[in-house]
């Protein structure tokens, strides 16, 4: 079976390999002719770990291939999925632009009868408007009766962890229209079925409602967990305590009740936005989301405020240590990453920022340029500072040398912005600790 992938990003990357390490022969398909030669030669465009092996091993086996004329390969595939990037707009929509032109180029090429798939996150109804634009072309070459079919495959990918969640699913989700389309998508999905993993067909607007569902019930799930939070240590309670109580009821769970500083990524921001947007346009509200990022906007500044309390409104000259960069542990990724939040706010109040992070060192640059320092490692970062900005749970971060640390710096104390730490531990270390939501 030979199938096509639009888009080599992050969705693009791992579906496309994932399907090549299962048997599929797999062209991955990209406008920008510079990723497509690095790919070629194994330069990965992003961090994702066991990739590189991955491509590399399915490239060379003849079983990944990397183009940028989508045109001539599109005849020679049975399914074609959809997977370029769906950016917001400034009014919070997801941008279609590039899943539309996707949806003209095969309309403009295509001979024989194929099955579309949009893997990128889109609104409920966009695979109406694929369908429309694939055969406005159709009409335009006189091949209106030429048959084809759409259908979506929402990705459940998280980073860091996206080949294991690819190749291990809890559930696949496939929404579809006919019983010729649902015969591909079946054989394609076979080595899965034979592992007993779920698959889940729907029609499909539930499939695309179902991806922005589940990713605003896990935004919700944290936004709840930090207004809990922050209501905790007004009110002297311990957040852990709180989550491990309500996280042992078997109706909600543990997962996602963890307080922080606020979530990020690619996912979170751009569809709780999308879904509120969606719901506007159609004269809905959706008060619970609309809350979810507030509560999340505000969350991103908790630990700057807590900085600013502890010196009394003045950190000008200061030098803050910064642990972590990327949004979340095992990614490069800085989209939406609180850490942005917090340098902004620190750099503003007059204060200097010297920071590290295992992996999205490289990524930092490129958004924060020189306004920071950036240190070799976590003891360098915290050389002559006034303070540790604990932002992204990587596991070195977990059992540094504090007694090592404590002589380095200028004032030891820790800002937790994960609760990794015990209050209790560090203040016996002698150093100054504040979490979230504990007391």
């Amino acid at each position: 079976m030979k199938i096509a992938i639009v888009g080599t990003g992050y969705v693009g990357l791992v579906t496309g390999t994932c399907f090549a390490e299962m048997g599929t022969e797999v062209y991955c398909v990209d406008v920008n002719q510079e990723k497509i030669e690095n790919l070629k030669n194994g330069i990965i465009p992003i961090f994702e770990p066991g990739l590189d092996e991955m491509v590399e091993r399915n490239h060379n086996a003849g079983r990944l291939h990397f183009t940028t004329d989508l045109a001539s390969i599109l005849n020679d595939v049975d399914i074609v999925f959809s997977a370029v990037g769906t950016p917001p707009d400034e009014d919070g929509s997801a941008d279609l632009k590039y899943v539309l032109e996707v949806a003209r180029t095969i309309g403009q090429n295509l001979t024989k009868y194929m099955v579309v798939v949009t893997k990128s996150t889109v609104p409920v109804g966009t695979a109406n408007l694929v369908k429309k634009t694939i055969q406005d072309e159709l009409d335009k070459r006189g091949l209106s009766d030429l048959k084809f079919d759409v259908a979506s495959n929402p990705e459940f990918l998280k980073e860091g962890a996206a080949i294991t969640d690819f190749m291990q699913p809890d559930r696949v989700v496939v929404g579809l229209e006919s019983e010729e389309a649902r015969k591909l998508m079946e054989k394609l999905y076979k080595p899965f079925t034979l592992n007993n993993y779920r698959i889940i067909y729907t029609d499909i607007p539930s499939a695309e409602m179902i991806k922005y569902a589940a990713n605003a019930m896990l935004a919700t799930r944290i936004s709840f967990m930090n207004d809990i939070a922050n209501l905790c240590e007004i009110v002297g309670a311990d957040v852990t305590m709180v989550r491990k109580g309500i996280g042992a009821d078997a109706r909600i769970g543990a997962k996602f009740l963890y307080a922080g500083c606020g979530y990020g990524g690619s996912c979170f921001p751009k569809d709780v936005k999308a879904l509120i947007k969606t719901a506007r346009d159609l004269g809905h509200d959706m008060h619970i989301l609309e809350a979810v990022e507030k509560v999340n906007d505000r969350q991103k500044e908790v630990l700057f405020e807590k900085l600013m309390k502890y010196y009394n409104n003045d950190i000008k000259g200061k030098t803050i240590a910064l642990w972590g960069l990327a949004f979340k542990p095992k990614t490069d990724d800085m989209r939406e990453a609180p850490s942005l939040v917090l340098i902004d706010k620190i750099l503003n109040a007059g204060g200097k920022v010297r920071a590290y992070d295992p992996v999205a060192m490289k990524e930092a640059k490129r958004h924060l340029g020189d306004s920071i320092a950036y240190a070799k490692d976590i003891y360098d970062a915290t050389l002559d500072a006034d303070a540790i900005l604990m932002v992204t749970e990587w596991n070195e971060f977990r059992l540094p040398a504090w007694q090592v640390i404590k002589k380095t710096m200028i004032k030891p104390v820790v800002f937790d912005g994960r609760n990794i730490y015990s209050k209790q531990e560090m203040n016996e270390l002698g150093f100054d600790y504040f979490g979230i939501g504990t007391k």
